[in-house]
């Protein structure tokens, strides 16, 4: 009997500690690694942690900790061996060396995820982009085998070599996709504008915070949502009328930890819709034990898109599965982020944030659903009476 089925890869995540950083930050940051690699079809069977100060110019980790991954990768089988770091072409190669199997950094990782993910046109050639600009430094050394798409009598110069030849069959693939992009860009724009004057609302947040699962309740459709990183890539742009209020409600990819330069280059057209919005959705996994530094990633990946200023809702998601550790009452020792129960958290800034409205809710479960419908409608209403002053009698209407 032949087996069809693709065998399962198995990997191992490599990781350092720096100085100053939180155990449970670096553990934190090596499970969204292993979430990665299983997003991606791998099973992660063991994690390594090196403490250093900087990581090793040659092979990342210190020699030690490599001659230890080699025996475990050769005693174990592993396939694949994930660092949670880009990595430079050198090191790639001289890690590959020593370990004897494949060699992902997490920005590889995340671009395979992406291309898996992709399902319409404009997803795929952004996706390919990054890819190729990706792909391009690092191709020293690394005999790629790349199909020829051009060549032939004439078209190769003289003495050029295979590794050059590649190159610049991959530049010249960059620059046809810029254009494809730049194309594609042009009818996004054409699109955004013929929706006309509607308030617009963009969902944000880190990536399985829950936006595709808020997008279907808001707008009762059926967007794909699932339980993996990066569920989604394509804009999803849905109207919704609360009241006799309507507006546009977009849901777009998630942001992550250290998204690659490049992929958020290559996504500017579909990021766009976060950039021309009038009012943010900012979606946080509470149940997430370090859901603020995923707030930070998100506020920083806005500043990136110059969309930070924006009025923003700040939504924590998943108030069903929220848990915290309960003290006991002899135990001295200082309360930690995890003693915190809901009500604690929302004494907190959360509560009373200065900037942003804030709500709690469980999508899934629809916990505190109507109270973030009248806080969304209330600050959409706000944006239309300033855009529109002549429209008392609408919202009169709608209150009654």
């Amino acid at each position: 009997m032949i087996e069809t089925g693709k065998p399962v890869e198995r990997a191992i995540l490599v990781g350092i500690s720096y100085p100053g950083q939180d155990e449970r930050e670096v553990d934190d940051f090596l499970g969204e690694l292993s979430f990665l690699a299983e997003t991606a079809g791998a099973v992660p069977v063991k994690r390594f942690i090196q403490k250093l100060d900087f990581r090793n110019p040659r092979t990342f980790v210190g020699s030690g900790k490599i001659t230890e991954l080699a025996l475990y990768v050769k005693e174990n089988d592993i396939d694949i061996a994930v660092f949670d770091d880009e990595l430079s072409p050198s090191q790639i190669r001289n890690i590959e060396r020593e370990l004897g199997c494949r060699i992902l950094d997490r920005t590889n990782l995340i671009l395979d995820i992406f291309a898996r993910r992709a399902r319409t046109s404009h997803a795929r050639t952004q996706v390919e982009l990054a890819q190729y600009q990706y792909l391009l430094p690092r191709l020293t050394g690394m005999w790629t085998h790349l199909e020829r798409q051009r060549g032939g009598i004439g078209l190769r110069g003289p003495g050029e070599t295979e590794i050059e030849t590649d190159r610049r069959i991959i530049r010249d693939r960059i620059a046809s996709l810029k254009e494809q992009l730049k194309k594609i860009d042009t009818q996004m724009a054409t699109r955004r504008k013929s929706r006309g004057k509607m308030i617009r609302v963009a969902l944000v947040g880190y990536t399985n915070v829950g936006k595709s699962t808020i997008m279907n309740l808001l707008s009762k459709s059926d967007v794909f949502a699932e339980d993996k990183l990066f569920a989604t890539l394509d804009t999803t742009v849905r109207k919704v009328v609360i009241g006799n209020l309507p507006f546009l409600l977009s849901d777009t990819v998630g942001f992550i930890r250290k998204l690659p330069h490049d992929l958020v280059e290559s996504f500017k057209s579909t990021l766009d819709e976060v950039r021309e919005s009038d009012l943010l959705i900012h979606v946080v996994d509470i149940s997430h034990p370090n859901f603020e530094d995923q707030i930070r990633v998100v506020d920083e990946t806005l500043k990136e898109l110059d969309a930070h200023n924006k009025p923003a809702i700040i939504v924590f998601n998943k108030i069903d599965i929220f848990s915290y550790v309960v003290k006991d009452e002899d135990d001295l020792t200082p309360y930690q982020r995890e003693n915190y129960s809901l009500d604690d958290l929302k004494k907190t800034w959360m509560a009373s944030d200065k900037h942003h409205k804030t709500v709690f809710i469980s999508a899934r479960s629809k916990d505190n659903v109507e109270e973030f419908r009248d806080l969304l409608y209330e600050e959409v209403r706000k944006i239309h009476v300033t855009r529109y002053p002549y429209n008392g009698f609408l919202y009169e209407t709608a209150d009654q």
